[in-house]
C-alpha cells in the first residue's frame, strides 16, 4: 500500500507506488511516448484534416487552425471512445469531462484545484488522532468533503458548484 495515498488500500495494489520502477516505467508508457503518438495521429489524420479545412472558406489563419484543432479533438475523442466498452464509456466519459472542468475552473480562477485540495490535506495534524487508522479514515473524510467546502480562492464558491457552472458552459453537465 502506497503510505502517501490515504485511499490506496480502496484499489489494491495494482498501482504501482510512486517512485518504484514499476511506476516510473508506467509513467514513461503513458506519458513517455506521446511524442510517438502525435507522429502517428499526424500521419493518420493531417492531410485529411488539411485537405477538408482548405476547401472551406474560412477568414483567416486563425480560424483555420482552430478548424484544425477541433476536427483534431474530435477525432482523438472519437478514437477515445471507440477504445471503450460501451457499458463503460460513459463513466470514462464523466471522468474526463470533470478533469476537464477542473482544468478549466483552475484556468478561470488562476488556481491549482487538486493543490489547493493537497494544502488542506497536509496541514491535518496526525497526532490529534489515536492511530493511524483514524488519521486516514479523517483524511479520506477532508479530500471528499473538501470539494464541497467554500474557497477563498473561488470567491467562497466551493470547488463542486464551480466545477459543475464550468461545465454547464459547455453542455457538459450531467
Amino acid at each position: 500500500m502506497n503510505g502517501d495515498d490515504p485511499n490506496a488500500h480502496l484499489f489494491g495494489d495494482d498501482f504501482p507506488e510512486e517512485g518504484s520502477e514499476k511506476a516510473d516505467e508506467a509513467q514513461e508508457f503513458v506519458y513517455g511516448k506521446n511524442g510517438n503518438r502525435v507522429s502517428a495521429m499526424n500521419d493518420l489524420w493531417f492531410e485529411n484534416l488539411s485537405k477538408q479545412v482548405e476547401a472551406m472558406e474560412l477568414p483567416d489563419t486563425k480560424a483555420k487552425m482552430q478548424m484544425v484543432f477541433k476536427l483534431t479533438a474530435q477525432a482523438v475523442l472519437d478514437m477515445f471512445a471507440d477504445s471503450q466498452p460501451p457499458e463503460s464509456a460513459p463513466d470514462t466519459f464523466s471522468d474526463f469531462d470533470i478533469f476537464m472542468g477542473v482544468a478549466l475552473t483552475n484556468m478561470e480562477y488562476g488556481v491549482n484545484l487538486f493543490a489547493e485540495q493537497q494544502k488542506a490535506l497536509q496541514a491535518v495534524d496526525p497526532s490529534k488522532f489515536k492511530d493511524d487508522e483514524e488519521y486516514t479514515r479523517a483524511l479520506s473524510d477532508l479530500e471528499d468533503a473538501w470539494w464541497d467546502i467554500p474557497q477563498p480562492l473561488l470567491g467562497g464558491r466551493n470547488p463542486n458548484d464551480a466545477i459543475k457552472e464550468t461545465l454547464a458552459k459547455y453542455g457538459l453537465n450531467r
